[in-house]
């Protein structure tokens, strides 16, 4: 995926087109069209354009998928699966769910016990992604 097609798929996710966010970042109309044929934004502007979509310079270049050094990998969405699991069977005794008596589940219809899964499961996730964003070390950022 080139700069071009990066920065259009982010403008379309919050709705607005090209146009626009050149305009907003103070660029002429057609600068990110002149991107599309291969010329490279300075570093000022890439950081610019990186910082108003919140996304890592990286990104923009194509040197990554992951939008932000924050964001979870497969591996942590493995863990956080695992993480789950654990609690479900009432194995986990070493987090906040420790107190959990897993024969509460049983007692739950399939739709309620799926809601409280997928509550525990965004929880787990959302508790992951504020860990890496707060103890991440800075030399390890984008």
């Amino acid at each position: 995926m080139t700069i071009f097609e990066r920065i259009k798929l982010l403008s379309n996710e919050r709705g607005l087109n090209i146009k626009d966010v050149a305009i907003k970042l103070g660029y002429g109309e057609n600068y990110f069209y002149s991107l599309n044929s291969g010329k490279k934004p300075s570093s000022d502007k890439l950081e610019a354009i990186a910082d108003y979509f919140d996304v890592s310079t990286d990104y923009i270049l194509g040197r990554t998928d992951k939008k932000r050094y924050y964001d979870l990998t497969e591996k942590d969405e493995q863990d956080i699966q695992k993480e789950l699991k654990k609690i479900i069977d009432g194995d986990d005794v070493d987090s906040a769910f420790a107190a959990f008596d897993g024969r509460i589940l049983d007692e739950l219809d399939e739709e309620d016990r799926q809601l409280l899964i997928n509550s525990w499961g965004n929880t787990l996730k959302l508790t992951k992604k504020m860990a890496k964003q707060k103890f991440t070390p800075k030399k390890y950022r984008d």
